[in-house]
């Protein structure tokens, strides 16, 4: 039911955006009025969320470690799965987010006929994940084509590079297929995957739906039902110069693939997806683990007043002297 109630949002989020396209007065808000406030709510979101991060106690390293803690000098240390010093946990983050270090060493567990509870390694979470967020960034920068003038040079070495193949006309991307392959993997286990599905909520399966739909109407207007660029151009130079404007024309699929575009942003800072952000700031990745070579005394614990064994001592001197008890301080 949580899968359905979301994919149900996203059908009627499309039905409004197609109905909206095909009038003049649709296409002008979600050409011009929409995007802005998507972004404004993106900015604003994605500023509370670091601000309140950033305001976050941590009272102590609670690093997330795999590896051997450096202690004595004999001993070696995992340097990057438990760094000690600043740049490794620099490099340790790198891996992070560019290689989803922590992810490759996902394991899932089987209950096997025999009745054993088995753990073995997964790796096609990783791949799926990796595939995803690098073929979602290359597909960002391609568009950037669409936002800049002169393009800059990125832009067409990512196309070459990303349409090796020229498996069609016009030339098939890639990442086209990667980004639709990982998303539809990524939705299988959450409705295939019984342990998965009970812990999932609805907003784990919106944001999918809203990708796959972004995604798909992309897909089509490359392949399938043409638009009209020199006017998809216009519209997004006329929105980063702020001087919107809706060319006539364009199509309405375009317009449904940005209204989804908008939702995505709209909606990033106040879902899981704000993890893009999170990890930089999170003190279990971005710590060193020197616990054992420094204390770390926490700035936010409240003045205690202490009462210490010699004043305990002191204070009830009579009575243990006279109860035969040793005292420390004759």
């Amino acid at each position: 039911m949580r899968a359905w109630s979301a994919l149900a949002i996203v059908v009627v989020l499309l039905g409004v955006a197609w109905v909206a396209s095909g009038t003049g007065g649709g296409q002008a808000v979600i050409g011009t009025v929409i995007p802005y406030l998507a972004v404004a709510l993106f900015l604003a979101g994605m500023v509370a969320r670091v601000i309140g991060w950033a305001r976050s106690p941590v009272p102590f390293r609670i690093t997330t470690t795999c590896g051997q803690q450096r202690s004595l000098p004999w001993i070696p240390s995992a340097t990057l799965d438990n760094p000690h010093t600043g740049w490794g946990a620099v490099r340790r983050m790198v891996l992070e987010v560019l290689l989803f270090r922590s992810l490759f060493r996902n394991t899932r567990s089987e209950l096997r006929p025999t009745e054993r509870l088995v753990y073995e390694s997964d790796k096609v979470l990783w791949v799926a994940a990796l595939a995803f967020h690098w073929s979602f960034l290359v597909i960002l920068l391609r568009h950037l084509r669409f936002f800049l003038e002169p393009i800059p040079r990125l832009v067409p070495l990512l196309e070459t590079v990303d349409g090796f193949f020229q498996l069609t006309v016009p030339t098939l991307f890639l990442t086209d297929a990667l980004i639709v392959a990982a998303l539809l993997y990524l939705l299988g286990r959450r409705v295939l995957n019984v342990q998965l599905r009970y812990l999932s909520l609805a907003a784990d399966y919106f944001p999918l739906f809203v990708l796959l739909t972004i995604a798909t109407t992309g897909i089509l207007m490359r392949y399938v039902t043409k638009v009209d660029l020199v006017g998809a151009k216009e519209l997004a130079m006329g929105l980063v110069t702020f001087h919107p404007v809706v060319p006539q024309g364009i199509g309405t699929l375009f317009f449904v693939h940005l209204f989804f575009v908008s939702v995505l942003f709209a909606y990033f800072p106040f879902s899981k997806l704000v993890h893009m952000g999170g990890v930089f700031l999170s003190p279990t990745r971005n710590l060193a683990n020197n616990n054992r070579a420094r204390r770390h005394v926490s700035p936010w614990n409240p003045e205690v007043k202490v009462h210490t064994y010699e004043q305990w001592e002191e204070e009830f001197r009579d009575k243990l002297v006279a109860a035969g008890i040793p005292l420390d301080k004759e």
